[in-house]
């Protein structure tokens, strides 16, 4: 098992999602139908786990964009990851548990990789 959590400023996201082309390069279109109109927060929340994602793969942000890490969120709410592309890759043989939280100012997440015993619990 693995464990990545990352924290970062909501501001700092607030100020990137002025800058034209930032949401499609940090987020899949899927994140961003999603997360509009929701507020920094909430990017800032799925950019926490991008993050964290990264560090419980051990390899930091390196091998795949951070577009091809999807925070996406089932019927009840709860987050889960959707990889594409290189990040799907870089997972294989890993499931995926994620976990985020917000204040006005900080947003956190954690990401636990289980090393996967059998096939039905493999990353959506």
């Amino acid at each position: 098992m693995r464990v990545g959590t990352d924290l970062i400023e909501i501001s700092r996201v607030k100020k990137s999602l002025e800058i034209k082309g930032f949401r499609e390069r940090v987020y899949s279109r899927e994140e961003i139908d999603l997360l509009e109109g929701r507020g920094a927060q909430s990017y800032a929340a799925n950019f926490a786990a991008k993050e964290a994602f990264s560090k419980a793969l051990g390899t930091g942000v390196r091998g795949f964009s951070l577009n091809e890490v999807s925070v996406l969120r089932d019927n009840s709410g709860a987050p889960y990851l959707m990889l594409s592309g290189r990040a799907k890759e870089a997972a294989k043989g890993f499931s995926f548990t994620v976990s985020l939280t917000h204040t006005r100012e900080y947003a956190m997440a954690v990401v636990v990789a289980e090393e996967i015993k059998n096939e039905e619990n493999i990353c959506k």
